[in-house]
């Protein structure tokens, strides 16, 4: 079968950082579903492991997360799905990655399709929806069902794939008060068209920004990108006894600044789950299929932004340049063979 993979920690620009090469057709075994990839998308973690984690001499790993597709057959100890399902999901960093025609998956981290919505768009939006809603409702605990005393979320960097479902997901499940941070117009209008209730801008210190709208703290803080950069103001934002959560890879941050609030910090990584076959491993897969839900209902958008083409290194490659600039608004999919 056909796949794309790389030997050498290369620059995007070189024609080796992503080769086009073959392997053998896997097996399904025990709770694997072996999928018919259809469609994939491209994710910050999949440029980050091509430039710093080179595979063994010899070896060619094959990166990619995000998939949708047809189940093609199952292994012994499947339940949950038959072949011929269409399905989507986030994949595992312990196994190897959906830049290959067919990919072996546990049925327990895969969800339903949206029927509404094609491969391609499904493709682009289970890694972050996962992120998003482990963040929101795992680590932040805010309460599904819109209780009206959770207060207010800040959501920083929220324009990117992971903050563009947050912002969503809090909208439809919670009443909390949503804060955005863009500095773009795009940007903004963006958060805005998504359903935050305020935007505010990161570039200028956040404390500040939100006492302008009336704002003394929020109880709730989710730091998609720059953390280091923005910890002190966070720190100062944050409610008492208020909670920060994490996922990105920031540099030393001094977390005694949350003492005096008794806050408490908070990382989010959803390939903890899959990583580690944790006992909840299936909340993945089940909470997949509820977003699936909600978006054949219409109450989320889905964050597809560009297809560039079929599934092979060149495209591969452009897709990781596009990703790199840190320009990127919704979610760069490619689709086929």
């Amino acid at each position: 079968m056909k796949a794309i993979g790389y030997q050498h920690c290369l620059p995007v620009e070189d024609p080796q950082s992503l080769i086009d090469f073959e392997l053998p057709m896997p097996v399904a075994v025990g709770r694997d579903l072996l999928v018919r990839v259809m469609a994939v998308s491209v994710n910050p973690v999949d440029t980050k492991v091509r430039r710093s984690a080179a595979p063994p001499p010899g070896e060619t790993r094959v990166l990619g997360f995000d998939a949708a597709g047809i189940v093609e057959a199952v292994g012994p100890g499947v339940t949950l799905f038959k072949p011929g399902d269409e399905v989507w999901y986030a994949g595992s960093r312990a196994r190897s990655g959906t830049n290959a025609q067919y990919h072996l998956v546990d049925e327990r981290i895969v969800g339903a399709k949206p029927r509404t919505l094609d491969f391609a768009q499904a493709a682009a939006m289970p890694l972050t929806t996962i992120t998003a809603w482990e963040a929101l409702f795992d680590r932040l605990q805010l309460r599904i069902g819109k209780p009206a005393d959770q207060g207010t979320l800040l959501i920083t960097g929220a324009a990117g794939g992971v903050g563009s479902i947050a912002v969503q997901l809090a909208r439809v499940l919670t009443a909390t008060r949503i804060v955005a941070t863009a500095s773009r117009p795009e940007s903004r209008a963006h958060l805005e068209g998504l359903g935050a209730d305020l935007v505010i801008d990161h570039s200028q210190p956040l404390s500040k920004e939100l006492q302008k709208a009336g704002i003394r703290w929020v109880e709730h803080i989710f730091s998609v990108t720059h953390t280091h950069l923005h910890f002190p103001e966070l720190a100062r934002s944050v409610a008492p006894q208020g909670r920060i959560c994490v996922i990105d890879d920031p540099e030393m941050i001094d977390v005694r600044l949350l003492k005096a609030r008794c806050a408490s910090l908070h990382w989010e990584a959803m390939f903890t789950r899959s990583g580690f076959e944790t006992a909840d491993m299936a909340a993945q897969g089940q909470l997949l299929t509820e977003t699936a839900r909600l978006v054949d209902a219409g109450l989320v958008r889905c964050t597809h932004a560009a297809t560039l083409g079929p599934i092979d290194a060149a495209h591969l490659r452009q897709a990781h340049a596009a990703i790199e600039s840190n320009r990127t608004i919704g979610k760069i999919v490619l689709a086929g063979w």
